[in-house]
């Protein structure tokens, strides 16, 4: 698992997340600072992070 930090997309609070760096997927998750769902969107080549969204819902 990887840790990984970004910043919600709603309250703009830093949270972190655990990646599993053996599948690229897309899920939605809850902000656990607001509680808002957040689309998460992952992408791991080789397993290292190639590429990671946390976007709103209301988009």
């Amino acid at each position: 698992m990887i840790e990984h930090f970004f910043q919600c997309p709603y309250c703009w609070e830093t949270i972190s997340m655990l990646l599993d760096p053996s599948q690229s997927e897309s899920y939605v998750e809850d902000c656990e600072v607001c509680c808002n769902p957040i689309t998460i969107t992952t992408v791991f080549e080789g397993g290292e992070l190639a590429s990671f969204t946390a976007d709103s819902l209301e988009q």
